[in-house]
């Protein structure tokens, strides 16, 4: 006998943790499936010389209030946030799942959807919100010679802390955030060269409605999607005013051609030696579980529909109304995807609807978070079984 879900959410870090909420608040049943063994998202993965003083904020979920800044670890701090989030508000965790693959049941674009774990294990749903964020799947460019060479390297997400890098000459690749932060860390105990593709871009201050209305511009076009990180400018922090003060970030260099055994190669022939690649080039969207529902556009992104006068509510797959994404496109911050999380579940809420006047029938009521008054109606199904 096989249950089919009302609904189910893939990931159990902010953004999942969010949906969950607001899918409950509304009294829609649901599982959430997390691939990690314990609470925490991705933050429990964190170096561990990231600090609460370090991070560049974390928001708080829904009817709660976030960690501080302290000089304790962020990867055990968060995840402690997050455990202690799910156990009060008795959240549907199950974990540890690796969802692989996500499917149309006979391929309609109605009726279940079908996902299948790594270990055998299926689950069935009417609606999916997908919140697997970017994490699991960092990007690192192809360049030649890269096998060869002789040094070590490292990408963001297995940064092995600062002091792995003391009096070596390091390479440090991007142009982003991270890049600014490890230089930081790394410049006053090691010798930094510094490549980017673009200039970098400094600031005072930003538009963040600006940066993410460019970005839901990208989604609903079904455009490849940036986080909202990657489409802020620069700032120093106070912990990094001494590798600036080095020249860290002065003498920014141009991407190189070619890495060789010894460091790296740049067209007009200039040669850089170096110990260590650090590659803080950021991460692409982990969505390649959901490849057989076809959803991507002929330009490489997943078109998202627009709500009007909400910029991070564009959470719905154009293609598909059933699939729903927080920390995906408008929504890929810790802030944005505890905004999406409200616009996804109502989006979930509305398609359940029309779906039970396709074919009605009678459900007991979802347990509801204490002293939220629930909708008035029909009562709802429950899981249903085949």
């Amino acid at each position: 006998m096989c249950v089919i879900h009302d609904s189910l959410v893939i990931g159990a870090g902010q953004g999942g943790l969010a949906s969950s909420y607001a899918l409950k608040r509304r009294g829609i049943e649901h599982v959430v499936l997390d691939r990690d063994s314990g609470p925490g998202g991705a933050w429990q993965h964190r170096w561990d010389a990231l600090t609460m003083d370090d991070v560049h904020g974390v928001a708080d979920l829904p009817d709660s209030t976030a960690p501080g800044r302290s000089p304790e670890r962020a990867n055990v701090v968060i995840p402690e946030y997050f455990g202690e989030y799910e156990s009060e508000h008795d959240l549907p965790v199950e974990r540890p799942v690796k969802v692989t693959r996500v499917e149309a049941q006979d391929g309609a674009r109605q009726g279940p959807l079908v996902l299948t774990a790594d270990d055998g294990r299926t689950w069935r749903t009417r609606t999916l919100v997908n919140a697997t964020g970017t994490w699991t799947r960092p990007f690192v460019p192809a360049y030649p010679g890269a096998s060869s060479f002789a040094g070590e390297q490292f990408h963001t997400v297995t940064y092995p802390g600062p002091e792995h890098f003391r009096g070596k000459r390091v390479a440090v690749i991007g142009g982003g955030a991270s890049a600014v932060q490890f230089i930081g860390q790394i410049a006053p105990i090691a010798d930094i060269v510094w490549v980017t593709r673009r200039e970098p871009v400094w600031r005072d201050g930003f538009d963040g409605l600006e940066v993410v209305t460019g970005i839901e511009e990208r989604a609903v076009q079904g455009l490849p999607t940036q986080s909202v990180v990657s489409g802020t400018a620069l700032s120093l922090r106070p912990q990094e005013y001494e590798a600036s003060r080095l020249g860290a970030y002065d003498g920014r260099l141009p991407m190189f051609e070619r890495i060789e055994p010894e460091g790296l190669r740049w067209a007009d022939g200039r040669f850089e030696r170096v110990d260590i690649i650090l590659w803080a080039t950021g991460f692409r969207p982990a969505i390649d579980h959901l490849a057989p529902l076809h959803l991507r556009s002929s330009a490489g992104g997943i078109s998202l529909e627009r709500v009007p006068g909400n910029v991070q509510g564009a959470t719905t797959a154009a293609l598909d109304p059933r699939i729903h994404f927080v920390g995906y496109g408008p929504s890929a911050s810790t802030i944005g995807a505890s905004r999406a999380a409200r616009q996804a579940a109502r989006a979930v809420e509305k398609y359940l609807a029309e779906d039970r006047s396709r074919d009605w029938r009678p459900r007991a009521a979802f347990r509801p978070i204490l002293g939220v008054v629930q909708p008035t109606g029909p009562p709802r199904r429950p899981a249903e079984k085949l």
